[in-house]
């Protein structure tokens, strides 16, 4: 072992390190980034004394097992899953201590997609732009974990958290999100705007860019394309074949589809841990309601 971080043991189908992002950018075409449930980033980080800002490793779907190059705190949030330490069934949910050289696996989700794994000290990647976060669609900040790569933990913080119990994370059978009509609503016809509410469900094709979802086209009043314009954080874009794709932390920020509405920030970490073929129905309130 070298080094006061840890080795990558199994890296999982996609495991990042993520915070809460490069914000303030978006003039010079990069997004936040950052964790997509920041509540589970904040929580794992605070359960090991770390301050919000700290580093964490987002794993997806299958989880991630590293080998810790000395004794540290660590949690794990997000997703629900199986953890172990050495072997041994640990907590999830709760500050673990990790003896040196002991391995720490996030097993798969067992319900949502993202699991968040903090260390104390957090995950000391070198910064870009003022974050650690990876971000996919522009390539700022480190790699996805790889199988051998060793990866630097800073300093430990505070003491862990002084917790009872932690609530475990609901994962609702469908997923309902209000969205703020505009600045494109207008470019659908009415009935699109009902159709909204209707019946869809989060695609395979979904990432860090964006829910793509697989349901009705929502029909146009306004054919074409718009000029490139701002995207912000949870806008609903609809592409050409009318199926809203619902932007999180890696999207782009310019984009020449219409916007039909913006699904307030809140409500964009339940969105995260929506697994493919999960319903979800869509809340238009502002400009014109669904029964209009």
């Amino acid at each position: 072992m070298t080094g006061d971080g840890f080795s990558v043991v199994r890296a999982g189908a996609l495991t990042t390190v993520q915070d809460l992002g490069r914000p303030g950018h978006a003039h010079l075409g990069v997004p936040r980034s950052g964790a997509l449930d920041l509540d589970a980033h904040r929580l794992a980080n605070r359960l090991v004394g770390n301050p919000e800002t700290a580093a964490t490793l987002e794993t997806t779907l299958t989880g991630c097992a590293v080998r810790v190059h000395r004794a540290v705190w660590a949690a794990v949030t997000g997703a629900a899953c199986a953890v172990t330490v050495a072997g041994r069934p640990a907590a999830w949910g709760a500050p673990l201590r990790v003896p040196s050289g002991a391995v720490l696996e996030v097993g798969p989700a067992r319900h949502g997609v993202r699991s968040y794994l903090a260390f104390g000290g957090g995950v000391a990647a070198g910064p870009e732009l003022g974050s650690r976060a990876t971000d996919l669609l522009s390539g700022l900040g480190p790699d996805p974990l790889a199988d051998g790569q060793v990866v630097p933990l800073g300093p430990p913080a505070g003491p862990p958290a002084a917790t009872d119990a932690v609530a475990r994370t609901g994962f609702a059978p469908e997923l309902v999100l209000p969205v703020r009509l505009g600045p494109r609503h207008d470019w659908f016809t009415p009935a699109a705007i009902r159709t909204l509410a209707g019946a869809y469900r989060v695609s395979a094709a979904s990432n860090r860019i964006g829910m793509r979802t697989e349901g009705p086209a929502l029909e146009r009043a306004v054919p074409g394309e718009l000029p490139s314009e701002g995207m912000v954080l949870g806008a609903l874009q609809v592409p050409p074949d009318g199926r809203p794709v619902l932007f999180l932390a890696d999207h782009p920020t310019t984009g020449g589809y219409p916007v039909v509405g913006v699904v307030p920030e809140p409500y964009l970490s339940a969105a995260a841990q929506a697994t493919p073929g999960t319903p979800v129905r869509f809340v238009p309130r502002g400009a014109r309601s669904a029964a209009t």
